[in-house]
């Protein structure tokens, strides 16, 4: 058991989060033009005031033909009363019954993924189990074929890891993004017109068949859907998984606890969410002038709250830098909140659970390596590892 797993910059990032929560909770940041918000009931008020933050950040990014069409499906980024018709829209296929459904698969693919680990001692969590997992889970639920997981990581790379997760906000980043963003369009477009005209089951199918008084999904909005699930929702299960793990070795206590009971993984998997919460920034633009954390953010600014500081909150959180898998209530905006609290939360959830459950009961521990360099994803964009080498100790 080793730690604090950290990365250098992550850990100037939280000097300054902690500085700014003492005299600046909220600021311009001068060199991007953003409000910044390091506060957490500030932070909440900017995830559930629909009325005053728009989720719309259209005006930031760049115009590119492929990002505009590709952006058509992506409930994330609107505002009611779209917003609600389409996640109403996608809604009937992604049902919480359907996500509790697929425990049995979730189950035998990680125990899959770690039959294939075999013998070995040592493993990258990520590439071994924490991406594969989520990934293949998710293009069997769409239809899409397993084979192609390589890809999904490549597009997934390409449009949140290796551009930064600003990159979208600048012409350099968008023109960058766009070969993938085009390959990726036409990819999943190819397979929803396949699913139109063959009898084919599954989650792209059901979002075909979804009505509400006469309105359905086009092709488009179906696949802006799924490229949000593909790309973005693989990508923060992975990186939590990886994150629990990490807070697991740096609290042998905890991962004590959690062998002997393991109905205390789900509340363990919260604090994880606000201990490290894989995104790093929230974004949303104010609809009108708010008074927020005693200065005045103009109407048509952009406002980034910074999710690894606000759940460090000491006016809100005690002992805040203590992972605590009994603190109650455990409360973070990892999933955002409100209108727009995310859709395949439950399902990245029960991943989590799923493989931490597998881990703990088949390994007798666990620990990164004493001495390995963990290769960490851009904070500005990503908390956690992205290389997660990893010692087994069978029993």
């Amino acid at each position: 058991m080793g730690g604090p797993h950290i990365s250098e910059e992550m850990q100037e990032l939280f000097t300054l989060f902690r500085h700014k929560r003492r005299t600046e909770p909220v600021g311009l940041d001068e060199e991007t033009g953003r409000w910044r918000v390091f506060r957490f009931a500030d932070a909440m008020t900017v995830a559930t005031d629909a009325h005053s933050f728009s989720n719309d950040l259209s005006e930031f990014i760049p115009y590119h033909e492929d990002l505009a069409t590709f952006s058509k499906g992506n409930f994330q980024n609107m505002d009611q009363p779209r917003h609600r018709e389409l996640r109403g829209l996608v809604s009937q296929g992604f049902t919480p019954r359907f996500v509790t459904g697929l425990a049995p698969r979730i189950e035998a693919v990680a125990a899959e993924l770690l039959d294939t680990i075999g013998d070995r001692e040592r493993i990258d969590l990520v590439a071994d189990l924490a991406h594969p997992l989520p990934v293949t889970v998710i293009a069997e639920v769409m239809g899409l074929p397993v084979s192609d997981r390589g890809l999904f990581r490549k597009w997934a790379d390409a449009l949140l890891v290796d551009n930064g997760i600003d990159a979208i906000f600048s012409e350099e980043g968008v023109a960058a993004m766009a070969p993938s963003i085009r390959e990726m369009n036409a990819y999943l477009l190819n397979h929803v017109r396949e699913y139109r005209t063959s009898k084919r089951e599954g989650l792209i199918a059901d979002l075909i068949a979804a009505e509400t008084d006469g309105v359905t999904l086009d092709d488009q909005e179906i696949v802006g859907f799924l490229a949000l699930l593909l790309i973005a929702g693989h990508l923060t299960t992975s990186t939590l998984l990886g994150n629990a793990i990490l807070c697991l070795d740096e609290n042998p206590e905890a991962a004590r606890q959690l062998r002997e009971d393991p109905a205390l993984i789900p509340a363990m998997i919260e604090e994880v969410l606000r201990y490290r919460s894989p995104l790093v920034w929230l974004d949303r633009k104010a609809l009108r002038t708010v008074h927020l954390g005693g200065v005045d953010i103009p109407e048509g600014s952009q406002v980034s709250v910074a999710l690894p500081s606000v759940t460090r909150d000491e006016s809100e959180f005690e002992n805040p830098d203590t992972f605590d898998i009994h603190r109650d209530p455990i409360r973070h905006l990892s999933f955002g909140m409100g209108v727009h609290f995310c859709l395949g939360a439950p399902l990245a959830r029960l991943e989590v659970k799923i493989a931490l459950r597998a881990l703990l009961s088949r390994y007798r521990d666990f620990e990164v390596p004493a001495g390995e360099r963990l290769v960490y994803h851009d904070p500005r964009g990503f908390q956690g590892a992205k290389v997660l080498p990893l010692d087994l100790f069978r029993a």
